[in-house]
């Protein structure tokens, strides 16, 4: 239940999204075992704040603020206008604040389920984003921030261990500072019968101070599409590894939704690389319905000793999983329905549920 309007304020677009969705429906996709008696905590939504046009030179401003049952996220963009030929300057602030899941979960019901590790992350970064000038097949973006991260427990206080008494930031104090250089890559290939994309991200820790985090990382994430008469079958591989410096929080986690299904989020595992592959079958059984089978498979490469505190052995996480499943996706004008029922490797089931592509 919710409700979604948008208003013009001279050139200024504002669009409001706001959901009253009950604390069930995320309980039982992610059970973190919080309680809240503030009624303020069950409403999801959305504000979006966009001017084409701040300074009279077509200036770009951009403010967003998302809420969610446990996290939210607020980003503010400028972005100047620059001549074709030219890579695009976004000026860029961002604050989010999100439970820890991931990494410090706990799984529970045969891993099909996270629950609170009672961390949660504060972040914080101020850069520049430069968007280069998209060629036939690849573009790029090369960003530099300046990043602040703090974690808190479940009050908002701030915390340098967990509960198990290990530390969680990189410095061994209540934060960890740093300035990252990261170059994204992007490769799109299609004609009517296939498609290929390709994604590469490198992050770079830069030692401004001797006490800042210093480190390399980069994942990448490839995708192929075939059509087969009237299925298609869709594969994606995805990887990465860190090298250097490294606080918990930046360990690669492995199970969920969007990376192995059947499992819970990070239930599989979380380490300093990662190898996590999806291969899904579609059938049309209507105009606007589908049918899907599908397989995923995931591992830590037996680098989860590797993360300061090892906190995927201390929650027992195997390191590796696979997931079964079949699914419907429905399409409509309104929007994108679908839903994914799902079995891990220890017999347990789970439903997942997804709505996307809402029409405004």
């Amino acid at each position: 239940m919710g409700a979604q309007k948008s208003i013009h304020a001279g050139k200024a677009k504002i669009d409001v999204n706001v959901d009253f969705t009950h604390k069930l429906c995320t309980y039982l996709m992610l059970n973190t075992f919080r309680s809240d008696d503030n009624p303020l905590s069950l409403v999801i939504g959305s504000l979006c704040i966009k001017h084409p046009n701040l300074f009279g030179g077509s200036e770009k401003l951009d403010v967003s603020w998302d809420k969610g049952l446990y996290d939210s996220n607020i980003l503010i963009a400028y972005r100047r206008p620059r001549e074709e030929c030219f890579a695009h300057q976004s000026f860029v602030v961002q604050h989010s604040l999100s439970p820890e899941i991931g990494i410090h979960g706990i799984p529970v019901n045969n891993f099909s389920r996270s629950g609170s590790g009672g961390v949660n992350l504060s972040r914080l970064s101020v850069g520049m984003d430069l968007k280069e000038p998209a060629s036939s097949k690849w573009s790029s973006t090369t960003s530099i921030k300046f990043e602040h991260v703090r974690p808190l427990n479940d009050d908002g206080r701030n915390i340098s261990m967990d509960r198990d008494g290990f530390a969680l930031t990189c410095s061994g104090s209540p934060h960890d500072s740093m300035v990252v250089l990261k170059q994204e890559s992007r490769h799109t290939k299609a004609n009517d019968h296939s498609f290929f994309h390709f994604n590469l991200q490198i992050e770079q820790g830069i030692p401004v101070l001797s006490k800042w985090i210093i480190f390399n990382r980069f994942k990448f994430v490839a995708t192929k599409g075939i059509k087969l008469g009237p299925t298609l079958l869709l594969t994606r591989l995805t990887g990465g590894s860190i090298v250097g410096d490294m606080a918990p929080y930046q360990a690669f986690s492995i199970g969920g939704l969007g990376s192995v299904r059947g499992y819970g989020e990070g239930a599989v595992g979380s380490g300093r690389s990662c190898l996590v592959a999806n291969s899904e079958l579609t059938l049309p059984l209507t105009k606007m319905l589908e049918g899907a089978i599908f397989m995923d498979c995931g591992t830590d490469l037996r680098t989860g000793y590797l993360v300061p505190g090892n906190p995927a052995l201390r929650h027992g996480k195997p390191g590796s999983g696979v997931g079964l499943g079949y699914g419907l996706r429905f399409k409509s004008q309104f929007g994108h329905f679908q839903v994914d029922y799902a079995i891990n490797a220890f017999k347990q089931r789970t439903l997942y549920f997804g709505l996307s592509n809402l029409a405004s």
